[in-house]
């Protein structure tokens, strides 16, 4: 299968030295292309920017912004069976970008303005044949936020976890849910479980 997995964080600049991020480390998402090349499918990597090394045999492409990751996402999508979207793609962006670096003031108002939903884009240009896989991190309400966006994107699978996954090699509570109102509960999984789970439905559900 040709698989298309995005992963790690996006970046917006205030100025040329400043931008706003989180902390994704992009972990999730390479796990998820490391072990679907494993399993023999063609796997395209598009990542934010991270300190790891892309696995053997992927295509990666490499994006900064949320909107970069969109055009990269809707350019690989119409070619993939599967869409496995674990980027932490940041909801908004500063209004206008500074040419030279702001100088230290007391008191200064940053505006945002809001970034693209990736996932409804996604789900406007997706065909019945494709898959696609979201991600909902949740600080409260985590069953009942993910199933809003289960529905809301029209995907077939979204895995719900909480900021206990930020950083390597940690440990959170997950849920998955199915489409078809199906759903699985970990209180205390770590990310290559999640992984290889992904993986497995996959391999199983989606071929």
């Amino acid at each position: 299968m040709k698989i298309l997995v995005s992963a790690g964080p996006t970046r917006e600049h205030i100025d040329p030295i400043r931008f706003i991020s989180n902390p994704s480390t992009g972990e999730m998402g390479y796990l998820l292309a490391e072990y679907a090349v494993r399993e023999g499918h063609a796997v395209t990597l598009i990542s934010g920017p991270v300190h790891l090394v892309p696995p053997a045999g992927v295509r990666l492409v490499n994006v900064e912004t949320a909107e970069e990751m969109l055009e990269a996402v809707l350019k690989y999508f119409p070619e993939s069976e599967v869409l496995i979207m674990s980027a932490a793609v940041g909801d908004w962006r500063p209004r206008f970008k500074e040419a030279a670096k702001l100088k230290r003031k007391k008191k200064w108002f940053l505006e945002l303005v809001p970034n693209p939903d990736i996932l409804k884009e996604v789900a406007k240009v997706k065909k019945e044949r494709q898959k696609v896989i979201g991600f909902a991190l949740e600080t409260e309400n985590l069953a009942s936020n993910a199933l809003k966006k289960l529905e809301e994107k029209k995907l077939d699978l979204i895995v719900a976890d909480t900021p206990d996954f930020f950083g390597r090699n940690g440990t959170s509570r997950v849920v998955f849910m199915h489409k078809d109102g199906s759903k699985e509960e970990f209180k205390k999984i770590t990310k290559k479980n999640v992984a290889e789970k992904i993986m497995g439905i996959i391999n199983r559900d989606m071929i």
